[in-house]
């Protein structure tokens, strides 16, 4: 997503669009019906490749694949609240150079150069060859370290199936606004945004749409994020039934408010864009307001902007989501957090009336995506991980003080290494060069899926099904 605290960071599709809004009919008697977005294949030639980014779009969405009766959990929250609610990010921007979804023959946020910008590797087992894209890289086995690209429809199925799975109850997609001015980027952010719906949809999963601001700095980024989601709003994004709702209207969230140094909007800038947004919703219902926003928006010191204009803008959202990956490496320094910060800022968004979304990361690693800015001094697991317990410790703390809506950075966020969808588990499954992190790396034999577990077992207790415990409750592995 984001940054780190730490430093700064660094149309239509050809195979589906977002359309007006309206039932779409699903042919099987026992399926559920869906509304909202309506998804259509453009007409293209059915041979070779594309006829295989076709079929895996077919088989994604169809009731005869492998997806067709998902796992069901316990908990079919409703859509209506962030409260109760487990969020995770979802970039859902990773791509590859293969014929049918990047002609351009780009590998995106995976490699620059040839380079590995990942710190960790997506486990492939449960890929099928459809999904499969091919690096340079092979394991210490002599195999072929395969990704994948979320502008295929089946991948981005696959990971809300494992939300389903796992009782996470949805994602925040984000939408980078520089992306928006850049045509052949617009295509490929609108076809994620159609993936992630369709999917969310499908496995009982909400969504909501969270604009980060990085680079954006001047009025045109701004302008473009307002018609950006003024298209969306015509084009029925609020009448998916797996749109985020909080008090009482669809959730948009925008990341990068607050924030000090030049690749962020300014104080009346920030203002004049949640102004349009809101007005540019009126004649859909409203929305409800998510702002993330440096982890020292209370005290506007630190990291975060220190102009007297930002608190003004910060009352003027509807939820706060502060940005903390980076702020704290220990059990130690997560309880100095939670003191310094957590507790006070709690109180102060009661007293303002805006509600309060903390985030909690399992660890962070970017060794590789420095290493190609040329700076190789980073270690891989900056911030360890601890076996699940780091984690834990942050989930504990936010709950114990009285918070119920909790946002969990990031799901597929492998750049940074704060990852918890499923990723290479032992040393001996990576590549010996460049350096990349396993979750063994701690010492505890974790299977691919520990970090979805643990998010589980978080979104329990947020669910109300097991109490709240500053240990974690799962058996570790060794």
């Amino acid at each position: 997503m984001h940054t780190a605290s730490m430093s700064l960071k660094h149309g239509r599709s050809t195979i589906g669009g977002l359309m007006s809004s309206g039932p779409e009919d699903i042919k099987k008697d026992h399926a559920p019906r869906r509304r909202g977005f309506k998804f259509l294949i453009a007409s293209m030639d059915f041979d070779g490749p594309r006829f295989a980014a076709v079929f895996a779009l077919l088989l994604a969405l169809s009731h005869e694949s492998a997806w067709a009766e998902p796992k069901q959990t316990a908990m079919q929250s409703s859509k209506g609240t962030l409260q109760g609610k487990l969020i995770v990010g979802y970039q859902g921007w990773f791509g590859c150079p293969d014929s049918s979804h990047h002609p351009q023959g780009k590998w995106v946020h995976w490699m620059k150069d040839g380079e590995a910008t990942i710190d960790m590797l997506p486990d492939p087992t449960e890929l099928t060859p459809a999904e499969r894209c091919a690096t340079q890289w092979t394991n210490r086995a002599g195999q072929t370290v395969d990704v994948y690209t979320a502008q295929n429809p089946m991948t981005v199925d696959r990971h809300f199936a494992w939300m389903q799975e796992y009782g996470i109850d949805g994602a925040a997609l984000q939408r980078f606004a520089t992306e928006l001015g850049q045509p052949e980027r617009k295509v490929k952010i609108d076809q994620v945004l159609t993936n992630v719906v369709s999917s969310a949809e499908r496995h009982d999963r909400s969504f909501f749409v969270e604009y980060d601001l990085t680079g954006t700095q001047d009025r045109r980024g701004i302008d473009r994020v307002i018609a950006d989601w003024s298209a969306l709003e015509a084009q029925g994004i609020g009448q998916s039934r797996a749109c985020q709702r909080h008090r009482g209207h669809i959730v948009v969230g925008i990341f990068g408010l607050g924030f000090a140094g030049g690749r962020y909007v300014s104080a009346d800038l920030a203002e004049a864009l949640i102004d349009g947004l809101r007005k540019a919703s009126l004649a859909y219902g409203g929305i409800t307001m998510f702002a993330g926003v440096p982890a020292d928006w209370r005290t506007l010191s630190e990291q975060g902007a220190q102009s007297a204009e930002w608190a003004k803008v910060y009352r003027s959202v509807d939820v706060i989501s502060p940005w903390t990956v980076g702020r704290y490496n220990s059990a130690e320094t997560i309880d100095k957090f939670r003191r310094d910060h957590l507790e006070p800022d709690v109180l102060e968004a009661k007293r303002m009336g805006v509600d309060y979304m903390p985030v909690i990361f399992p660890g962070f690693s970017w060794h590789n995506l420095w290493t190609t800015r040329g700076d190789d001094n980073r270690s891989t697991s900056q911030i360890p991980r601890d076996c699940g317990r780091f984690y834990w410790r942050q989930f504990f703390n936010v709950v114990d003080v009285g918070n119920s809506m909790i946002f969990s950075a990031m799901f597929d966020e492998v750049d940074e290494g704060t990852a918890i969808f499923k990723t290479r588990a032992a040393q001996n499954e990576l590549p010996a060069s460049p350096p990349f992190l396993s979750l063994d790396a701690d010492g505890c034999r974790l299977p691919s899926d520990w970090y979805l577990r643990v998010a589980g077992s978080a979104a329990s207790v947020l669910h109300g099904t097991t109490p709240n415990n500053s240990r974690l409750p799962l058996t570790i592995p060794r």
